[in-house]
C-alpha cells in the first residue's frame, strides 16, 4: 500500500544502544521545525506498550503504522531505535518499498567501549547493567540490502544532524505551518 507523498521524507535511524539515534532526531526536529514526526522505538516500545523487545512484538506493527499515518498526513518522518535487522527488517523494508517520496536510511555505529562510556551518562544507567548492554550489542547490525549509510563514531552531533539534513533534502525545505 502506497504511502506517504513524493514530497515527504522518510529517515530510519539505527544503530546500537547510547550511538546517538534519539539526539540526532531531536537535533533534526529542533533545526527543521514543524511537519517533521518522531516515530521512536523506545517511545512506542517502552512507554506506549511496556513491552519486552522480541520478534513478533506488538511495537513492530505499531511503529509501521504511526509512520505510516505520518507520512499519508504530510508529515515528513524519522523512525528511530536499535531496530534490530532479524526483528524489525521486514517492517523497515516494507516501509521504504511503499514510500513515494525520498528515503535515507542510517546506521550509527559506535564501537562497544563508547557505547558504554555513553551509556554511564544516560538516566536509564542505573537501570541497565554492563552485561545487558553487552547482550543487546550488535556490531554492525546492518540490513542486508546495503541500504544504510554507515556514521562512525568520529562524527559529531551537529555533523549528523547537518549531513542528515543535506543528504535528505529537507535542509532545503521550509517547515510544515502545522
Amino acid at each position: 500500500m502506497v504511502v506517504g507523498t513524493e514530497e515527504t521524507r522518510l529517515i530510519v535511524l539505527r544503530g546500537n544502544s547510547a550511538s546517538g539515534k534519539s539526539s540526532v532526531a531531536a537535533g533534526l526536529r529542533d533545526r527543521f521545525g514543524r511537519g517533521l514526526a518522531l516515530v521512536g522505538q523506545d517511545n512506542l516500545r517502552r512507554t506506549v506498550l511496556r513491552e519486552r523487545d522480541r520478534p513478533g512484538a506488538a511495537n513492530i506493527g505499531l511503529i509501521e503504522l504511526t509512520a505510516r499515518y505520518a507520512l499519508d498526513a504530510g508529515f515528513h518522518v524519522v523512525v528511530e531505535g536499535i531496530l534490530y535487522a532479524d526483528r524489525y527488517g521486514e517492517m523497515l523494508t516494507r516501509l521504504r518499498a511503499d514510500h513515494r517520496g525520498p528515503t535515507h536510511c542510517y546506521y550509527l555505529h559506535v564501537p562497544f567501549e563508547q557505547t558504554l562510556a555513553r551509556h554511564a551518562g544516560k538516566p536509564i544507567a542505573h537501570e541497565v547493567s554492563e552485561p545487558q548492554l553487552r547482550d543487546w550489542y550488535r556490531e554492525l547490525d546492518l540490513l542486508p540490502d546495503g541500504s544504510e549509510t554507515v556514521i562512525g563514531p568520529d562524527s559529531t552531533l551537529a555533523g549528523t544532524v547537518d549531513r542528515v539534513l543535506r543528504e535528505t533534502g529537507l535542509a532545503e525545505l521550509p517547515p510544515l505551518d502545522r
